[in-house]
């Protein structure tokens, strides 16, 4: 079983390949479709718009979202194609986070002329990014 840094370094490493491969001038579906394809060659399991429970503050199940990838069982992935990561994104995964109970996330836009990455630690009722990284990636 891989560690969770051992995931989203994959992940992370799977999705750089994809943007300097396809550009930024596509929708959210394709890199979507391009990582459920390349993910399992490295031997990692990805679930595609997977549904997840969704729980109030006393766990009472209230619902459910599609999260847009589900790594390794325990990593949720959300794509974005957009000019850039916006406080609205960054709030979409923290609440995914913090209703689903799910601990690890990552938030990665294909769109930017810059790839961006940022990962996100649900623990202990607060979520924390732990780190960001941008990439200038340009289509040729």
């Amino acid at each position: 079983m891989r560690t969770i840094n051992d995931l989203r370094g994959v992940v992370r490493q799977t999705a750089h390949a994809i943007r300097v491969y396809h550009g930024n001038c596509h929708l959210e579906k394709v890199y979507e479709n391009a990582l459920t394809h390349r993910l399992p060659k490295a031997g990692i399991t990805v679930q595609q718009q997977h549904p997840k429970k969704f729980y109030d503050e006393n766990d009472t199940e209230i619902g459910e979202y599609f999260a847009g990838l589900v790594v390794g069982g325990r990593l949720i992935v959300e794509l974005k194609a957009a000019e850039a990561i916006a406080d609205e994104h960054v709030a979409q995964m923290l609440g995914y986070l913090k209703g689903s109970h799910v601990e690890h996330g990552l938030l990665v836009n294909f769109g930017s002329y810059r790839f961006e990455f940022r990962q996100y630690v649900f623990s202990g009722g607060k979520t924390t990014e732990k780190q960001f990284w941008k990439f200038a990636v340009f289509c040729g």
